[in-house]
């Protein structure tokens, strides 16, 4: 049994023939964490959890009972998804010691299903961060070379995923926080429709665009898990009461004559050559399947950076107003209350979340607010009208997940834009609320081998939709393009 090579249907096929247990599974998992933990991909494990979950599981197993559809299965969790008496940081110092009393949706719903948790991954600070370089405790490394990031702000589930650490993992996208370390860590990674996935028990960062999700190594195992995350959650006022089809079951429904927009503005300048040839591959790849490739345009999405990170920064202002030293969390003794707070925030707020709740409350400020955050909220809706005007034509939109390669550790830290810039094809799909996933399209040449993703985006609640189009194109081999 290799676990690096597990999937979803493997750890179910091992146990119902008695080959593996439950616990040994998740023990051969432990033993590749410890292999790689050089990479930074775990903040927290969390093996008594895991081995009594496996223990039941073991049971089911004996029992001669159906197995749960996730039976079994090791995942990870991003440390910004509560944990019931596990540590749950979210990347900073502010939340170094906090362990919560309650599980989130998104887990509890895993956990039912079978799963084995065996930890809690690494990530940005509160999110904020495409390269998980502003965790607060160390870096993650990417994978395939450990001198580059593995994206963010879910790198730690992007990497625990790609490594074999785990079968699948949960991230949170807010700009591409799913979709841009899949990309950069040559795995899936799926954004449902805003109000798919409840967002109860997350940590929030901007509660407009946040959405928990999946990542895997098949499509069809993001499928299964997606599933069973979707749904109206009556804790979550967001949630959507809308059917979650059988994704899985929808899989292998035919996608040929399907129209396929291709938008030029995603193809322009910023656009690495390599990420572009393979992406032009994987776009005559869709083709080859008996799709209808059609040029588009998205008008406003010169826009859509800035638009996000006004929009983004001022909901994160209000939402780490919370932290401060008085309710739960890092306290730094200081006198009065004010000293307290300033004292408890500066050292438990790394630079980046102070720069984004600084970027924030400027937005909302009296004699702001209209010219910047209410201004930002209109073009949110024109992007919006972009994409419904564009899904009018077409069943799917593709462009590239992200512009680059993953880029060396330090590269872009000492420039806030350039980091930014990473999202500049995935903050869009967030803005709208539409459901988008990135899928492995083939590596780069040359010195450095890396991964490139390939992201497909569907209207509104049409998540079997890029499923159903992303598997073929993993059948037909488009995962590997050379």
């Amino acid at each position: 049994m290799d676990p690096t090579k597990l999937t979803i249907q493997d750890v179910l096929a091992l146990l119902k023939g008695r080959r593996a247990s439950a616990r040994e599974i998740a023990e051969s998992c432990y033993r590749v964490i410890e292999a790689k933990k050089e990479l930074g991909a775990f903040l927290t494990l969390s093996p008594e959890r895991a081995y009594a979950q496996a223990e039941r599981v073991d049971k089911i197993v004996a029992s001669g009972d159906d197995l749960p559809p996730l039976a079994g299965v090791p995942v990870a969790i991003k440390d910004v998804l509560v944990t019931s008496g596990l540590k749950t940081t979210a990347g900073s110092r502010i939340l170094q010691d906090y362990i919560p009393q309650y599980d989130a949706t998104s887990v509890e719903r895993l956990e039912k299903a079978g799963a084995v948790v065996l930890g809690k991954t690494n990530c940005d600070e509160f999110a904020m961060g495409s390269s998980t370089e502003n965790s607060a405790y160390f870096p993650a490394r990417n994978p395939h070379d450990p001198t580059r990031v593995p994206g963010g702000s879910s790198g730690g589930s992007a990497i625990a995923t790609a490594a074999g650490m785990c079968v699948a993992a949960l991230g949170t996208d807010t700009g591409g926080s799913i979709r841009q370390p899949a990309a950069l860590c040559g795995v899936v990674g799926m954004m449902g429709t805003y109000g798919r996935v409840s967002r109860y028990g997350l940590i929030a960062f901007a509660s407009s665009l946040d959405h928990p999700g999946p990542f895997a190594r098949t499509v069809r195992d993001a499928a299964r898990v997606m599933r069973i995350i979707a749904g109206r959650d009556p804790l979550d006022s967001t949630s959507a009461e809308v059917p979650v089809p059988d994704y899985e079951a929808l899989l292998d429904q035919p996608v040929r004559g399907w129209k396929v927009g291709v938008p030029k503005e995603y193809f322009g300048p910023g656009l690495d050559g390599k990420v572009g040839a393979n992406v032009e591959r994987g776009i005559r790849k869709l083709e080859g399947l008996g799709c209808k490739i059609l040029e588009i345009r998205l008008p406003h999405t010169d826009y859509a950076i800035a638009t996000y990170y006004i929009i983004a920064t001022a909901e994160a202002s209000s939402n780490l107003a919370r932290y401060d030293g008085v309710r739960y969390g890092l306290r730094v003794p200081e006198g009065e209350l004010r000293a307290m707070y300033k004292a408890t925030r500066g050292k438990g707020f790394g630079v980046e979340v102070k720069r984004r709740i600084m970027l924030g409350t400027y937005a909302l400020s009296a004699g702001y607010y209209d010219a910047y955050y209410l201004k930002a909220q209109k073009v949110r809706a024109l992007i919006a009208r972009d994409f419904l005007t564009a899904f009018e034509t077409v069943d799917v939109i593709v462009t590239p997940t992200s512009p680059v390669p993953a880029f060396r550790l330090g590269e872009k830290t000492s420039d806030p834009l350039e980091m930014y810039l990473a999202d500049i094809y995935t903050v869009t799909a967030d803005l709208v609320g539409i459901p988008a996933i990135s899928i492995p399209c083939g590596w780069t040449k040359g010195e450095c081998r890396l991964p490139v993703g390939l992201q497909l985006l569907a209207p509104s609640f049409e998540e079997a939709r890029i499923f159903q189009i992303a598997h073929h194109f993993e059948l037909a081999g488009g995962f590997e393009l050379v």
